[in-house]
């Protein structure tokens, strides 16, 4: 009986050993794209935005965040007393302005005046306008920026910063403020380690 018993479970063993074996010769073709060809972190298969700006926050299918153009600096122009000349060593920061107006042709800025409240209300006022202007001026003139696209306002010393009435004060509270704004869009750029590095504006 045991005899019968091994021959059979010997049987059952060899003919499992008999079963076809099926052996890939041919590269198995993907059915998906899964390279990342604008190198954005999403693949082919998944991506919805090819073209992504390198560097910009993006969603699970490889869209870019967008934010509105709405961007207002100080410009660190520093005026002599009683004075609306813009030095040329200041140009540089004037040209910032520029390159952002060029890079995005639908909007404008608005370039506000601001002065120490030194002297007469009426004075200051004439002086921060001046002051506006002067900055328009080089925007049109040196970058060839659209006189349409520009406006200067003049706020006197309504915009104080610092009340404390010292030198340091006066400093401060003389400046030119840009604030560029319109209907275009940038890309929206997500954080990295290097963002550190980048200059604060």
């Amino acid at each position: 009986m045991r005899y019968f018993i091994l021959l059979f479970v010997m049987s059952l063993s060899s003919a499992c050993s008999m079963n076809d074996v099926i052996v890939h010769d041919q590269v198995t073709k993907q059915k998906f794209d899964l390279t990342d060809q604008d190198r954005d972190g999403v693949i082919v298969a998944r991506e919805r935005c090819v073209g992504t700006l390198t560097g910009a926050d993006i969603d699970n299918y490889g869209c870019g965040a967008i934010k509105s153009i709405a961007e207002r600096q100080e410009l660190k122009i520093l005026f002599a007393n009683n004075s609306y000349y813009i030095e040329p060593q200041y140009y540089p920061q004037i040209e910032k302005i520029a390159v952002m107006l060029k890079q995005y042709p639908s909007t404008s800025v608005v370039i506000e005046g601001h002065t120490s409240n030194k002297g007469s209300y009426e004075l200051n006022l004439a002086l921060s306008q001046n002051r506006a202007t002067a900055v328009t001026d080089v925007l049109r003139d040196t970058y060839g920026i659209a006189q349409s696209r520009l406006k200067s306002i003049g706020y006197s010393f309504d915009r104080l910063i610092d009340t404390s009435g010292t030198p340091e004060a006066e400093i401060v509270n003389r400046r030119v403020i840009a604030e560029v704004t319109g209907e275009d869009t940038a890309s929206d750029l997500k954080w990295n380690i290097y963002t550190v590095d980048e200059e604060v504006k």
